[in-house]
């Protein structure tokens, strides 16, 4: 993918090297020894601690890890920025206001609206406060653990996330949840696949607009991007996770159906063929 030199989103937050939780300590004589015992061993005047325990400071971590993420942020932030160009044109045609989420940049554990999150659970969307949440280090993961090469795979990793936003801002993800409330474990489960279906299909949708408006794909851009989709397919990790699947558990679709999705995204150009809920086949 075509993507140094462009315009970077500055709809981030970048909390790599804070904490996702704060230290809180309660008081009388038992937080004092704490405190003191905590001020010993890090080394650190006891007032000093206390204060930035009163004032509810964030604890700091190391930032080594976020050392060499710097191109993968700078990366993460080209793609938000395409995504906010290519939706606000396509929302302006149906006669509607895009209104783009914020990306959060972690590492390690995150805090959001919708809870707290740590990296094993991947990339994810917040619809109750509107924010795409990333630790960089699953970029690494798609190329060491599912040996997806190339960084579309990870544009279309973030593409995704916003087809989540787009959902939100259209409706869809609250009608999807009312629905839910009213359904067995089965028919909710199924109604997450064809949510995420559409996220797909978003991810591809976009893919066609970003290339035909900004000229950024390369060869095997598309194939990185489906290698991608198949690798994180309900299917393929129950299997390598337990040995088994269990089809009525899935919640994303199998990597056949996140592949395809992608692909008529892609290739259609049209977001109203995106309507997952109304397909007989997926």
């Amino acid at each position: 993918m075509r993507w140094q030199g462009r315009r970077e989103s500055t709809n981030i937050e970048d909390r790599r090297g804070v904490s996702g939780r704060n230290v809180v300590l309660g008081g009388g004589i038992g937080g004092v020894i704490i405190i003191l015992i905590l001020s010993l061993i890090l080394g650190k005047n006891p007032l000093q601690f206390l204060q930035s325990i009163e004032s509810g400071s964030t604890e700091q971590v190391s930032p080594a890890e976020q050392k060499g993420n710097d191109e993968s942020a700078v990366f993460a932030k080209v793609v938000l920025a395409d995504t906010e160009d290519v939706w606000s044109k396509l929302f302006q045609k149906i006669g509607k206001q895009y209104v783009p989420p914020v990306m959060v940049l972690y590492s390690g554990e995150v805090e959001s609206a919708c809870g707290m999150n740590t990296a094993a659970s991947g990339p994810f969307y917040c619809p109750a406060d509107q924010k795409l949440y990333i630790d960089l280090s699953f970029f690494n993961e798609l190329k060491s653990r599912f040996h997806v090469p190339g960084n579309f795979a990870d544009a279309y990793v973030i593409a995704h996330e916003v087809g989540h936003h787009v959902q939100n801002l259209l409706g869809i993800t609250q009608q999807v949840e009312a629905l839910q409330s009213r359904a067995d474990r089965k028919e909710a489960n199924a109604l997450s696949v064809r949510l995420e279906l559409q996220a797909d299909f978003f991810a591809g949708l976009w893919a066609h607009y970003d290339d035909k408006w900004n000229h950024v794909l390369e060869p095997g851009d598309i194939q990185n991007a489906m290698q991608a989709a198949n690798a994180v397919g309900d299917d393929r990790l129950q299997k390598e996770g337990r040995g088994y699947v269990i089809p009525d558990s899935f919640t994303h679709g199998t990597s056949e159906q996140r592949v395809r999705w992608f692909m008529k995204g892609y290739q259609s150009g049209d977001i109203s063929e995106g309507d997952t809920f109304s397909a007989t086949s997926l």
